[in-house]
């Protein structure tokens, strides 16, 4: 099939799935639009047209692999609940803090890649952040209100959604400090890291200390509580 008749939802495809070649065998550094574009069999002007940076082709893939995910999909399965929310906002943690223990693995390049993508275009955070709240911001939301209404947590002022990014963004900085082989910011150790940090957050959305108490060292983990479904 000609490539100049090919729809334009179909040469996006193309240029992904080519994208995805590359980026295999060659990572994010070595990757560049040019071999992309040759990969997909089509001129970088027209790559250019579907995704206007390396970045941007980049984050889409990743966002296509969010939405995969086996674990997001068994997340967004979960009943709203107070225990779902305890549950979100551990394995957001735990997510960000196995990133920072393997930094030079995709979850680490992906961390600081966030990071360059905000100081220059934002073209690979806008990407993955819409993809994000797509499918975690209407189970936050849920459990959240969930939560109040059982008593377990106050209503917090302002827009719900913007608690899960205040949250996202606390361990994602967090996260940051710690990529460094001399970290950043040399957090004092402790057994209770990730603990102290989930307690923290869910302070923060609204959660009372009877049912952070009750919840945090007692809820099942994501697969533990997928399989009650």
């Amino acid at each position: 099939m000609s490539t100049l008749r090919l729809t334009g939802d179909l040469r996006r495809e193309q240029i992904l799935e080519a994208a995805k070649r590359c980026f295999a065998l060659y990572g994010f550094a070595g990757t560049t639009t040019r071999s992309v574009a040759r990969a997909a069999g089509i001129s970088e002007g027209l790559l250019f047209k579907h995704f206007p940076t390396k970045a941007a082709l980049y984050a889409e893939i990743l966002a296509e692999a969010c939405e995969a995910d086996p674990e997001l999909l068994r997340l967004r399965e979960l009943k709203p609940s107070t225990e779902t929310l305890v549950i979100l906002i551990r394995e957001m943690v735990a997510h960000f803090m196995r990133a920072t223990e393997e930094p030079d693995q995709e979850d680490a390049q992906r961390v600081r890649l966030l990071i360059s993508s905000q100081l220059t275009d934002g073209e690979f955070a806008r990407v993955l952040y819409d993809k994000i709240g797509d499918l975690i911001g209407p189970i936050f939301s849920a459990s959240l209100e969930s939560a109040i209404a059982t008593g377990d947590a106050e209503r917090v002022e302002g827009e719900p959604l913007n608690l899960f990014w205040f949250a996202h963004q606390v361990v994602h900085m967090i996260a940051l400090t710690r990529l460094p082989a001399t970290p950043s910011l040399d957090y004092p150790n402790a057994p209770d890291f990730e603990r102290q940090i989930c307690q923290f957050i869910l302070r923060g959305i609204g959660m009372n200390g009877r049912a952070i108490a009750s919840y945090l060292d007692t809820v099942p983990s994501l697969s533990e509580a997928s399989g009650r479904i």
